[in-house]
């Protein structure tokens, strides 16, 4: 069984110049079922795919499951069952003994960038790079999930 300890953040224009030298891939996701209790993600990552279920959030932490599949079954999945389809480009950006994770959103949420570092427990330290910009961990507006249903562009209507 597998935890996730993830902390959120926006970004200022500082980054722009950090992303030209970072290593990224393209993701393609969707939710096959979201209630409070657990999510079910398909998702596609460079080329390939994966199966995630994960639990519902306690404070930072959550249970995570998550599987290589075949990607002709992770496209077919998407394509079948996926309402709505969150595409994004995904940065890795190590910084200070940490690898953030950087998603620059398309499509319904274009415009929207947010920063993921992964610890190994809650009360871990860690070096905030000078391109962060607001916390936004526990926002449930701001999960990939919610995103699907509720994108950035229906925020400002």
């Amino acid at each position: 069984m597998g935890k996730e300890i993830e902390r959120k953040f926006l970004v200022n224009e500082k980054l722009k110049e950090v992303l030209k030298t970072q290593r990224h891939e393209y993701c393609s996701q969707s939710y096959l079922s979201t209630d409070k209790e657990k999510v079910v993600r398909i998702r596609i990552l460079g080329r390939k795919g994966f199966l995630t279920i994960k639990s519902k959030v306690e404070g930072i932490s959550r249970h995570e499951f998550e599987y290589e599949i075949p990607i002709d079954d992770a496209e077919k999945m998407i394509a079948l069952f996926g309402k709505n389809k969150i595409e994004k480009t995904r940065y890795f950006i190590p910084y200070k003994n940490h690898l953030w994770e950087v998603d620059v959103f398309e499509g319904e949420n274009k415009g929207l960038i947010i920063a993921e570092i992964e610890l190994t427990n809650e009360n871990e330290s860690f070096v905030k790079p000078t391109w962060i910009a607001k916390e936004v961990t526990g926002e449930a507006k701001y999960y990939n999930s919610n995103l699907q249903s509720n994108p950035y562009v229906s925020w400002f209507k």
